[in-house]
């Protein structure tokens, strides 16, 4: 493969409201609205430049949030920070921060809509 093998991600969700809310406070920035007839969904913030892939929140009629064997990492700073602040908006954290060798750390968390989400970072 040439290219960073995820090119889109999706976090179904069943409150909206709900679910921006949770992201917006724990990752601190504003997502952002796409038009689509058959689903609502709200675009993290992207760069067509930057490293990584780029994705959204989605609610669909039919598609149910929470675990389902596919698990999204984000990029952070510090995962610490990330996870707390996750706990502090309403989700929960699976695993605390904890060492990858190498590759840095990661942690674990819920978010309000079950969905977990893995933070990455190098320090």
């Amino acid at each position: 493969m040439k290219k960073n093998p995820v090119g889109w991600f999706e976090i179904y969700v069943q409150d909206m409201e709900r679910a921006k809310a949770f992201y917006e406070a724990v990752f601190q920035g504003k997502l952002e609205p796409i038009e689509s007839p058959d689903l609502e969904m709200w675009t993290f913030p992207m760069s067509e430049e930057g490293y990584g892939a780029a994705g959204a929140l989605a609610k669909m009629e039919g598609c149910s949030s929470g675990g389902g064997g596919t698990l999204v990492y984000f990029m952070c700073e510090d995962c610490a920070v990330e996870a707390a602040r996750a706990a502090e908006h309403g989700g929960r954290v699976f695993k605390e921060k904890m060492a990858i060798g190498k590759y840095g750390f990661i942690a674990l968390v819920f978010d309000t809509e079950g969905n977990m989400i893995g933070l990455h970072s190098m320090h």
